[in-house]
């Protein structure tokens, strides 16, 4: 077997010159710039003191809940969301066209194989041209009539069009950041489907709670309308306390529809949310609870570095780095641009030599093309794309001043609901203590049961109040989380470098 020769010269050592002068292209990109409402980002938020000891970052923070129930419900939210199987498609399409944006970066190669056949007669085409057929020609008789050949090739084709202004390059990477922005978008939804998750489980133990309570407390009406009943009877009341307790039983009895709904609604969000119909909820939930103490504590050192792992801050500046990128490939498109194309192959009158590597064959072509004329498309795209990147410069900065204000409301909230919840608490204990001391003054005969049904109604109306600040302040501590981004875990650092601006992250 021979191995082949291939033609050396300057022809590869050009092609060489001219791929190494591509990879270090130049690009009309604009100089990254950062908004003003960036810069300006404070080191700390006003409801927190600027760290020192502690580094953060994001991980499991629904588990400060200190809840299996809910634990449960979250991991099934995370395998069976269809938002979130949409969210990891949409993720996966992005991927694939950031690929699609590097194909251009690299050269492209095809193969081909070819069997061709021509039969044309003599006296035409080539035939007519060397006089083939034509009377009295003295070699007239020892021509054919038709004139047959068969050819057969195959060959390796390279294109490539060298990047010498930089457009390939800045369109890979504008379509890595939109790649990257997606992944954030997706995280995104993940945290806004994981917060409609928590809140209608919330809202579900909140509602089974106060449907308790509210039955409870029907009962307490009614035994305490029925002995005002018999107290007007003997004449030791009037009509109008008799209707005024009646009055309470009644609208204590109309809001019962009224909560069942409500808890119908909130199951079925949350069957929805969790990927099960209503009748498949019944095995996940079990028993909710709300929070009956404190939470684990908000830090005091909250760094406004935590700004920067929510999603939507981090899509946004990865889209406005795509528009950047996208600023300098579209006015690369107004200048020449190069392009090279090499064919290597064999060809053979037969096919058993087509087999025959001295059968080689090759042809190395170089192109320049410009834009002389194209009715003022390319300009326009380039001021439409300036335009854009002028947008998204502006809702970066929006994402983050918007973001910095909903971090302060959230501290803000889950602080004052936290005072809320402690102090609904203490009034419950009041509330129970009341009960307890009004029993013991009916068993010794110094006052009625009616005042113990006051009591004890009083005790149930505060554990309803209670219910629904539970649920807030769970809901509060949500929207921290939420606004956050994620939640903070306090990891130990290093002593030699505590302190130093870095170890907020």
């Amino acid at each position: 077997m021979h191995l082949p020769t291939f033609p050396s010269g300057p022809a590869p050592r050009l092609g060489a010159a001219l791929i190494l002068l591509s990879a270090g292209g130049c690009s009309f990109a604009p100089e990254p710039e950062v908004p003003q409402t960036v810069q300006r980002v404070p080191e700390a938020y006003e409801e927190s003191t600027p760290p020192r000891d502690s580094a953060w970052s994001s991980v499991h923070w629904w588990r400060a809940y200190d809840d299996p129930t809910l634990d449960r419900l979250v991991d099934t939210v995370l395998a069976a969301n269809l938002d979130l199987v949409e969210a990891v498609g949409r993720v996966e399409e992005s991927r694939a066209l950031a690929g699609v944006a590097l194909a251009d970066l690299l050269p492209s190669l095809s193969g081909s194989a070819d069997a061709n056949y021509s039969s044309t007669p003599a006296n035409a085409g080539f035939g007519q041209i060397i006089g083939g057929g034509e009377e009295g020609d003295s070699t007239a008789s020892f021509r054919p009539d038709r004139f047959e050949t068969t050819d057969y090739s195959a060959a390796l084709t390279l294109s490539y069009e060298l990047d010498l202004w930089g457009r390939a390059r800045n369109d890979r990477g504008a379509a890595l950041a939109e790649a990257l922005a997606s992944e954030s978008d997706a995280q995104a939804v993940q945290l806004g489907v994981l917060a409609e998750a928590i809140t209608a489980y919330f809202e579900v133990a909140e509602l089974r709670r106060r449907i308790a309570l509210t039955d409870e407390a029907v009962g307490v009406l009614q035994e305490r309308a029925d002995l005002t009943q018999v107290r007007y009877d003997r004449g030791l009341v009037t009509s109008f306390e008799l209707y005024q307790i009646r009055e309470q039983l009644r609208n204590a009895q109309a809001g019962l529809p009224q909560l069942r709904a409500l808890l119908t609604e909130a199951e079925t969000r949350l069957a929805v949310v969790s990927g099960r119909y209503p009748g498949e909820l019944a095995a996940l939930l079990q028993e909710p609870a709300l929070p009956e103490g404190d939470l684990p504590p908000v830090p005091g050192s909250l760094p406004a570095d935590l700004l920067w792992q929510r999603p939507d801050v981090r899509a946004a500046g990865r889209r406005l780095e795509a528009a950047r990128l996208r600023v300098g490939a579209r006015r690369a498109e107004l200048l020449p641009g190069l392009s090279l194309t090499g064919t290597l192959g064999l060809q053979a009158a037969d096919p058993e030599n087509l087999l025959d590597l001295s059968q080689w064959f090759t042809n190395l072509t170089a192109g320049l093309t410009a834009p002389l004329f194209q009715g003022g498309r390319l300009r326009a795209n380039v001021r439409a794309q300036e335009a854009r990147y002028v947008q998204q410069t502006a809702a970066y900065g929006r994402t983050v001043l918007t973001a910095v204000a909903e971090v302060e409301s959230a501290l803000a909230r889950h602080r004052q609901e936290a005072e809320r919840f402690a102090f609904l608490r203490d009034q419950l204990q009041e509330a129970q203590a009341s009960v307890d001391l009004q029993a013991s003054r009916y068993e010794a005969g110094v006052t009625g049961y009616a005042d113990y049904l006051d009591a004890l109604r009083n005790r149930l109306v505060v554990e309803g109040t209670l219910a629904q600040a539970a649920r807030d302040y769970a809901l509060s501590r949500l929207g921290l989380h939420r606004a956050l981004g994620g939640t903070w875990v306090p990891d130990p650092v290093p002593e030699e470098t505590r302190g130093a601006p870095e170890d907020a992250s």
